[in-house]
C-alpha cells in the first residue's frame, strides 16, 4: 500500500517574518508557522543561534531562512525589505523581538530608557512600515505583535520596559484603524510569564520562576491560577492563530496569554 503525502499546513504557500527568533517565543512561533507550511525567514542580531533554529526547521524539511537583523537600524530593514522583494510577497509579520529591562525608577537613565523603546516598541513600528509595501500585495496580510502583560499592568522596576511594551498595545489598536483598508490584520499577544532566558535571574543564579518568592506568590497562593509559567510553544500557538484563516474579522485586538493572571488582583 502507498503511503499518503501529508496534506499541505494551513498556511501553506505563504512567507512569514519573525523576529526575535533566535530563542524563546520568536524561535516556538516560527517553528509553529513553518510546521503550518509557511516559508518562515528568522530574523534576529543574533546571528549563530538563529541559524542554528534555521538550521534544524530545515532538517525537518521545512522551508526556513535566516537573515541577521537589528531592528533598531534602518538599513537592516531595508536589507530585509529586498530579500523578501526577491522572493516577491510577504503574509505574516511577527514583530517579537525585544530586550528586558528591570531598572528601578531612581536608577533609570535617559540613554537606558530610549534604548529600551528603541527595541521594544520603535522597532517593530519601523519593521512594519518598512515591510508595508510587501504586506499590502498579499490578499492574507498579518502583523502580530508580541507586547507583555506589563504593558497593561503596573508592575514595579519596569517603567521603561512598561512604557514600550504599552505603547505597543496601543500602536497594535492604531494600526488595525489604518491598515484595515488595505485588508490587513493586527493583532497582539501579552504573554505572561514564561520560560524563556528572559526569566533568568540578573545574578544568573537561574529563573524567577523557580524562587521562593514566586513560588509563594504565584503559585501556592494562585496569582497565576494555573500555577505554573507558560511555555513558548504555548504563546506560539496563540500567535498562530492570528496568522492563520481562522481570524479573518478579527483586528485590533489584545490577547493576554498569562495563565490567568489578569483575571486575579
Amino acid at each position: 500500500m502507498k503511503s499518503q503525502a501529508s496534506p499541505p499546513g494551513p498556511l501553506a504557500g505563504r512567507v512569514a517574518v519573525v523576529t526575535g527568533a533566535a530563542r524563546g517565543i520568536g524561535a516556538a512561533v516560527a517553528t509553529r508557522l513553518a510546521r503550518n507550511g509557511a516559508t518562515v525567514v528568522l530574523a534576529d542580531r543574533d546571528s549563530d543561534p538563529l541559524e542554528a533554529v534555521a538550521s534544524g526547521l530545515r532538517g525537518e524539511g521545512l522551508d526556513a531562512q535566516a537573515q541577521t537583523v537589528d531592528i533598531t537600524h534602518e538599513a537592516d530593514i531595508a536589507a530585509l525589505s529586498a530579500r523578501l522583494q526577491r522572493q516577491a510577497r510577504l503574509d505574516i509579520l511577527v514583530n517579537n523581538a525585544a530586550i528586558l529591562d528591570g531598572t528601578p525608577i531612581d536608577a533609570l537613565t535617559r540613554a537606558r530608557f530610549e534604548e529600551v523603546q528603541a527595541v521594544n516598541q520603535n522597532g517593530a513600528l519601523w519593521m512594519t512600515l518598512g515591510l508595508l509595501g510587501l504586506l499590502r500585495r498579499s490578499e492574507h496580510g498579518r502583523v502580530v505583535n508580541i507586547a507583555s502583560i506589563i504593558g497593561v499592568r503596573g508592575v514595579a522596576d519596569s517603567l521603561a520596559y512598561a512604557t514600550a511594551k504599552g505603547g505597543v498595545v496601543n500602536m497594535t489598536r492604531s494600526l488595525a484603524v489604518d491598515l484595515a483598508p488595505d485588508g490587513i490584520l493586527v493583532n497582539c499577544i501579552c504573554p505572561g510569564f514564561v520560560d524563556t532566558r528572559m526569566a533568568l535571574l540578573p545574578d544568573g543564579s537561574g529563573h524567577e520562576h523557580e524562587t521562593d518568592w514566586f513560588r509563594d506568590i504565584y503559585i501556592k497562593y494562585g496569582r497565576i491560577p494555573l500555577r505554573r509559567p507558560a511555555q513558548p510553544d504555548e504563546i506560539a500557538a496563540a500567535t498562530s492563530f492570528f496568522c492563520g484563516d481562522d481570524c479573518r474579522y478579527v483586528t485590533g485586538q489584545i490577547l493576554l496569554v498569562d495563565g490567568g493572571v489578569s483575571a486575579t488582583f
